[in-house]
């Protein structure tokens, strides 16, 4: 990854952090984001001691629009080329939340966040091409569907649902992603982290999840091997060309039936470019 430059989303902890040390051994030049100063600032002191030359930090709450579009123009402006992108940012609320844009916060901050920054970034991405874009979904999309009459949570809503929802819609805008980038350069994958030991959810944890987690812990994944995927789709030489699959244990698998569905992603696509108004590829 020596001359390569990777943007981690979600960085200061967990995946996303554990994303950007593996990368910064590879050699590469990681620019990474979190929405809390002081821990995106310790992140990137242990990714400079792990190898990185270069380590670009960026405060954002990308559950916020605005701060999506501030986070691009800054990137845009201060970094020189992006070679990967590293939509891993992502959140779990077990009650439900909503965003300064008047969005449900699940949906907002795991779906519109990367689909946004992407769009954004994308010239960038096909100027510097060939370039990746690798969105952190999980299997849990498994159980999840578009319910496009009630896509916010208003009318019923359940943070488990919210969030399969999301984790199925990363894996739709990745393929709708690489059918319009299919004449390019510029490759979309998505992945299963694994269940991971890590803090996610924990601000505001379901049932289940606060009965469940303790239990489980002794047979998760570290957030080193939780991230191996992500940097195998980051870094692969193979990979270079493929594009369009889902990957679990950095081996492409089949991800669930309504995931394929291109009228479904196509829709998502035409709505989720209507919240976010201009600035998206058509």
């Amino acid at each position: 990854m020596a001359g390569k430059t990777v943007l981690v989303t979600g960085a200061s902890g967990g995946i996303g952090r554990a994303t950007a040390l593996g990368l910064a051994e590879r050699g590469a030049h990681l620019v990474i984001t979190g929405r809390d100063h002081r821990r995106i600032e310790d992140a990137a002191v242990e990714i400079r001691a792990a190898g990185a030359e270069h380590v670009d930090v960026f405060v954002a709450d990308l559950s916020v629009q605005s701060e999506v579009r501030r986070l691009a123009e800054e990137v845009l402006r201060s970094v020189r080329r992006i070679d990967v992108l590293v939509n891993n940012v992502g959140g779990f609320w077990n009650t439900r939340q909503v965003t300064a844009d008047g969005l449900e916060r699940t949906f907002a901050l795991n779906h519109i966040a990367p689909f946004l920054l992407t769009n954004l970034l994308l010239d960038r991405l096909r100027h510097d091409a060939p370039a990746r874009v690798v969105t952190v979904s999980s299997n849990v999309h498994r159980t999840g569907r578009i319910d496009f009459g009630d896509l916010q949570g208003e009318r019923s809503y359940s943070g488990a649902r919210a969030y399969s929802q999301s984790k199925l819609a990363n894996v739709l805008f990745s393929y709708e992603l690489a059918r319009k980038l299919q004449h390019t350069a510029v490759t979309a994958n998505a992945l299963h982290p694994g269940l991971v030991r890590t803090g996610f959810g924990a601000e505001d944890p379901g049932r289940a999840q606060r009965l469940l987690v303790p239990l489980l812990r002794l047979f998760m994944k570290s957030a080193a091997r939780g991230a191996a995927t992500s940097i195998h789709l980051a870094s692969a030489p193979d990979l270079e060309l493929t594009t369009g699959r889902y990957f679990s244990d950095s081996k492409p698998k089949a991800s669930s039936d309504c995931s394929y569905d291109e009228a479904v992603a196509a829709q998502l696509w035409r709505i989720s470019g209507d919240l976010v108004g201009e600035g998206t590829q058509s």
